[in-house]
């Protein structure tokens, strides 16, 4: 089969957050069972080298304005990537970062727009086009609403929700920039939004539009079913539900396995996971002047967005120091209050030899935080999938978690980690005490659920199948 996937991330190139590691993974688990896999993405400032030009003078169009552009090639791990570099006078992609601009709608519509006028120019024949969140849920739109009737082939079209929180909202006026009709679009049984009706929802119009839905578990896929976790559209995916399906994301274990990985000092498996995790440590406190000492080290790490629980994440922290533990905070936070706030935090615990933290999104700390730390904390108001949790039981950092979203599929209470049902502090409060007392009373029981979550089979052997299932539909 001929798969293409439009996305807004790439792992390890572009990455925000776990849909790069997803769209990454599935590509190169889908190539492996013999598909010919691309994924076409924005040509983001900095990122890429070593890349060909395809189309070097590609027209598109912003409204009625004609842009020149130039489509790029290149191979990531077996993975053919095209990138989109435009001559757009704002610069959409040239910026440095991928999220949190003003004018995002315009940047991923715009980008949507020019991916399929590159495909058709190109000439492909596609059986699987397969799309991710809202920023790139418009292209399900502007295939049956345009690039069908100019004659670009697509057999089936898959949306991904990883996360039913960002919709992309906006007026017809934007989409119609993209060539569509903005104002016919602006109706219940297109896209619409259900709760404000000036309003067009394009995650909604990629629900409706595609052949296809899944999303990242099978427990968020019923959660988002719910008034209480369906984020408004909670109707209009019900209504879908006939061609909407829960598949767990998978790890890609040749990236993430303590036993061979490159960006850590001490390698181990189930069998030598203490001997491994002492040098781990030892480096990581070094650096960052942590006390040397004989307790569970706990980590957070993780985008401080609201989603994810900051204010119970900073108790977990204090109450690991409480319990004399010692913590490790790896992430950074877009909102200048949550930032502020936890900057503050560590200049108040500046002489504090038991916690250490790090604001920088760095891939190679992470893998290395993971190797030191015993527990691994995920406090989450929702969680649509989740990597950490599977990521730091293959670690061997027993997770600790809320149950919501994916974090139910993967860790099973006293089995592999340990799990609490409320989002409080009497959660935290009661998780972390069962955790420590298990670590430090019964180190037979605490050995187990360690080897257990090692073990585990978060593979993309089975997710990969469930895909290749549903790109045989068309």
């Amino acid at each position: 089969m001929e798969i293409v996937h439009l996305a807004s991330e790439f792992a390890p190139l572009a990455k925000v957050g776990g849909l790069a590691d997803v769209v990454a993974s599935l590509a190169k688990a889908t190539q492996k069972e013999g598909h010919k896999v691309t994924v076409f993405l924005p040509k983001y400032e900095g990122l890429f080298t070593d890349a060909k030009i395809v189309l070097p003078n590609l027209v598109s169009y912003d409204g009625p304005y004609p842009i020149r552009n130039t489509v790029w090639e290149m191979n990531v791990g077996g993975v053919r990537l095209l990138l989109l570099e435009t001559q757009h006078e704002q610069r959409l992609y040239g910026r440095g970062k991928i999220y949190g601009e003003k004018d995002d709608l315009d940047r991923f519509f715009y980008f949507c727009r020019t991916a399929l006028e590159a495909l058709f120019k190109m000439g492909l024949s596609i059986d699987v086009l397969h799309l991710h969140d809202w920023p790139t849920a418009l292209a399900a739109v502007l295939y049956r609403d345009m690039y069908a009737g100019l004659g670009l082939k697509v057999k089936g079209i898959v949306l991904t929700i990883h996360n039913l929180e960002h919709q992309g909202w906006c007026l017809p006026k934007d989409v119609t920039r993209t060539g569509l009709r903005g104002d016919d679009l602006l109706r219940s049984e297109k896209l619409q939004d259900p709760q404000r009706s000036d309003l067009l929802n394009v995650l909604k119009g990629g629900i409706i539009y595609s052949n296809f839905v899944t999303t990242v578990s099978p427990n968020y896929a019923k959660e988002i079913q719910t008034p209480e976790g369906g984020c408004g559209l909670a109707e209009v995916l019900r209504a879908n539900n006939h061609k909407l399906q829960g598949i767990l994301n998978g790890l890609d274990f040749e990236y993430w396995n303590p036993k061979t990985d490159p960006l850590i000092p001490g390698h181990y498996d189930v069998e030598s996971y203490k001997q491994g995790k002492e040098i781990d440590r030892k480096e990581l406190g070094t650096e960052f002047r942590l006390r040397e000492k004989k307790a569970p080290l706990v980590c957070a790490i993780t985008r401080l967005v609201p989603q994810k629980a900051p204010d119970l994440i900073e108790y977990a922290l204090q109450k690991t120091l409480e319990m004399g533990g010692q913590f490790f905070l790896l992430g950074s936070s877009p909102t200048p209050e949550i930032d502020q706030k936890f900057r503050a935090l560590q200049k108040k615990l500046a002489r504090n030899k038991n916690v250490a933290f790090c604001f920088d999104h760095n891939e190679t700390l992470a893998h290395q935080v993971y190797a030191a730390s015993d527990m691994i904390v995920i406090p989450s108001l929702f969680e649509p999938c989740g990597l950490t949790q599977m990521i730091g039981q293959h670690y061997g950092a027993v997770p600790i978690v809320r149950a919501t979203g994916g974090l139910v599929d993967t860790v099973t209470d006293q089995e592999n980690g340990f799990m609490f049902l409320y989002p409080d502090k009497a959660g935290i409060d009661w998780a972390l005490s069962q955790a420590f007392t298990c670590y430090e009373k019964n180190p037979t029981k605490w050995q187990s659920i360690v080897h257990r979550g090692m073990q585990a089979d978060f593979s993309w052997k089975k997710p990969v199948n469930a895909y290749i299932e549903i790109y045989k539909k068309f």
